[in-house]
C-alpha cells in the first residue's frame, strides 16, 4: 500500500480474493490507476490458481465509465450530454477517475 488514501482500494481487493478464494466470481469497481493494476495482479493471480486445477473463482474489474456507460440511453442518462454532465460532477469527487477524453 503506497498511501494510506489506497487504503479503500486494498480493502476492495482483499475481500474479493477472500471470496474468489471461496469459489465465487467478484466483480470490483476500481477507477484509480494503482488500484487496477493491483486488482489485475490478484486477478492474474487466481487465474494461475484455477489452470494449476484449484478451484477458486475470479475477480473481475470494471470502472465508473463502464457503469455510466452500460446506463447511457436509460432513463436516467437519456444522451450523452446527459453521461458527460454526471462524469464531470463525479469527477470533482473522485481523483481517480480519469478525464473522459482519455478514455
Amino acid at each position: 500500500m503506497s498511501s494510506p488514501r489506497d487504503l479503500g482500494e486494498t480493502m476492495v481487493i482483499a475481500h474479493a480474493a477472500v471470496a474468489a478464494e471461496s469459489g465465487s466470481d467478484v466483480i470490483v469497481l476500481i477507477d484509480d490507476r494503482d488500484g487496477r493494476e493491483r486488482a489485475s495482479k490478484e486477478s492474474n493471480r487466481l487465474r494461475r490458481l484455477r489452470e494449476r486445477g484449484n478451484a477458486v473463482g475470479s475477480i473481475g474489474l470494471i470502472g465508473t465509465l463502464t457503469v455510466l456507460e452500460r446506463a447511457a440511453g436509460g432513463q436516467f442518462l437519456p444522451d450523452k450530454a446527459a453521461l458527460r454532465s454526471l462524469y464531470d460532477k463525479l469527477r470533482r469527487l473522485d481523483d481517480g477517475l480519469p478525464r473522459l477524453e482519455s478514455t
